[in-house]
């Protein structure tokens, strides 16, 4: 068993095809429009008030409508106009490929309650550190932070697996590290595929085509981000009384394993996009 997306499941319980899947998640995306893009539909948010809400979510701990309030660009009532539109026409990907005649009601019920059973193991209702690992409210805020920000900023849909304590982060494509200190101390690592630096990368440099970019570009895309969630990351800290202290980000040798040393724990929380790729945060926590 392992996390998984309910179209990632069908695919590999042989329900539907590749062609299919991809012709519904084509689909939804043209239904289910963020709440940004929903409030531009509507005629509510014009473009440069889009991006002003989106460049101010970089820097504050703040959900779209929450952000816009707060620049005076959206009312109370606007957000909620937008939130009952989101809400009515939300798609999910089994009634898409009902739609498309991939699946039937009957096949979709079956499977949707195999799927369930599938991943019960893995639904939790909030972020849990491993017993015995201290000061677990500091890292799950740092847990939580970043996948708030793969949403916000880089426009991710993930699933976390269970955070685990380990000796060594496995090798990536790409690692970027970031050490803090301060109440607590130790290093942020963020370990992603190729894929999804160039995710990144897009929604950093706000381009549709990356491909003619230099690797020192994109890695600085990816250190660019981790400087988003570890900024955003001491504004939380400093409201729970923490000093938390962050060190310029830098670029790790990825081909090798990064082992924890007796000095640290080490935690490790991968995650899951809904398109397939992997992804995992590490912190690495220094003993007293």
């Amino acid at each position: 068993m392992a996390v998984k997306f309910f179209g990632q499941f069908l695919l590999e319980k042989q329900m539907v095809g590749s062609a299919d899947l991809l012709k519904a998640i084509e689909l939804q995306e043209t239904t289910n429009l963020k709440f940004g893009a929903t409030a531009l539909s509507m005629g509510l948010l014009k473009i440069e008030q889009f991006e002003q809400v989106h460049d101010a979510q970089r820097h504050e701990d703040l959900k779209f409508g929450d952000m816009a309030v707060k620049l005076g660009l959206l009312s109370e009532e606007q957000v909620s106009q937008v939130l009952i539109k989101q809400k009515n026409n939300h798609l999910y990907i089994g009634e898409a490929l009902v739609k498309i005649g991939a699946l039937n009601q009957e096949a979709l019920r079956k499977c949707l309650s195999e799927f369930k059973e599938d991943q019960s193991a893995y639904v939790v209702d909030r972020i849990r550190i491993p017993a015995g690992v201290p000061s677990s409210p500091v890292w799950e805020l740092i847990a939580d932070m970043t996948f708030k920000m793969l949403t916000r900023v880089v426009g991710l849909e993930c699933r976390p697996d269970r955070a685990r304590v380990v000796e060594a982060l496995d090798p990536a494509d790409h690692v970027v590290s970031m050490g803090f200190k301060g109440n607590v101390s130790g290093k942020y690592v963020l370990c992603v595929s190729s894929a999804l630096r160039l995710a990144m990368a897009r929604a950093i440099l706000k381009e549709d085509d990356v491909s003619g970019e230099s690797e020192e570009v994109l890695d600085d895309t990816v250190m660019e981000f981790a400087n988003i969630v570890c900024g955003n990351i001491a504004a939380k800290a400093a409201q729970m009384g923490q000093d938390f202290d962050i060190d310029p980000p830098m670029v790790l040798d990825s081909s090798q394993s990064l082992q924890v040393g007796t000095d640290r724990c080490g935690l490790v929380f991968p995650l899951l996009s809904s398109d397939g790729e992997k992804l995992a945060l590490g912190i690495l926590i220094d003993k007293d």
